[in-house]
């Protein structure tokens, strides 16, 4: 395995350390409903500044991975049994939060037949059931192709379908072993196929030495399968055991790629050092109703 640049952290990816009364109670809350955030688990350097506002995405299905991706910091392993009362249990928090956009995610599950697609149907509608006004945007797994279990998902009627191409192609061996690039185009294709006014969305990491073309290949390919929005973020290795990093990208980097990301026509593009899928979710999604140059985080 290759090692880190040798190079000392960018001043432009230092996060602040999490803290304050609103993170606590946001964190014991979660706890005392048993559930998991994405925020905690692949150690989001954002965490702080989003659940002080209020803003935590939801990570379903337990907190074991069937997948080893080499860039994620989520426990893989043999998961425990799928709990089928999850989706009232969030449903409940997301109405103490007081939220106005939840999102939820998920491990993947290859375990089960399909994927754990219900939960998330089941997820999305207990949370429409007990607060209507609360818009829901799911960032999934890409349920091995199983495009029926898709279906369920999309019938839930979430306003932003989120997944994630996470990387070029060339790297996915290493980075994404048990996924395929083109399944990856080919589940947001059919989100469009099926509800072709459903709002699409995906993210891709830089930093794992990819090259410039192989990265506007990939956006290309993304906006030829109709994603509508995107996030594009520095990939930071979680522990010496995960893919080094090759090298750190300026800020001034990620103004270009967002810039050209929109002039491929996306709806939205957050590119920024600090940028991760579920960023500002709820700037992104109203966005995309009124595209605007944001780039993120610098």
């Amino acid at each position: 395995m290759t090692t880190d640049v040798r190079v000392a952290k960018p001043s432009w990816l230092r996060a602040k350390v999490p803290g304050g009364e609103r993170f606590s109670n946001l964190r014991d809350l979660v706890r005392s409903e048993r559930l998991h955030t994405v925020c905690e688990e692949a150690r989001c350097p954002n965490i702080g500044e989003c659940w002080n506002a209020g803003e935590a995405t939801f990570m379903i299905l337990g907190d074991t991975c069937t997948r080893a991706c080499g860039f994620c910091a989520v426990t893989s392993g043999r998961p425990g049994e799928v709990d089928i009362f999850e989706p009232i249990r969030l449903a409940i928090t997301v109405e103490k939060m007081g939220l106005d956009y939840c999102v939820i995610t998920s491990v993947n599950r290859d375990d089960v037949p399909d994927g754990g697609a219900s939960i998330f149907a089941g997820c999305i509608r207990a949370v429409h059931d007990r607060t209507p006004h609360v818009d829901v945007e799911v960032l999934v797994p890409d349920f091995a192709g199983n495009w029926d279990a898709l279906v369920k998902v999309v019938e839930a009627n979430p306003v932003v379908l989120n997944h994630n191409i996470e990387t070029v192609p060339r790297l996915y061996s290493r980075a994404r072993p048990k996924a395929i690039y083109t399944q990856s185009l080919e589940l947001l294709q059919r989100v469009k196929d099926y509800a072709p006014s459903m709002t699409t969305k995906s993210g891709i990491m830089v930093g794992l030495g990819e090259t410039r073309d192989e990265l506007v290949q990939t956006l290309s390919d993304l906006r030829t399968h109709q994603c509508d929005l995107l996030t594009i973020g520095q990939y930071l290795r979680p522990s010496p055991k995960h893919l080094a990093i090759q090298r750190y990208y300026d800020p001034e980097e990620f103004d270009e790629l967002g810039d050209i990301a929109r002039g491929l026509g996306f709806l939205h593009v957050e590119s920024g050092p600090l940028v991760r899928s579920s960023y500002h979710a709820g700037e992104q999604a109203r966005a995309a109703r009124s595209p605007s140059t944001t780039t993120g985080p610098q």
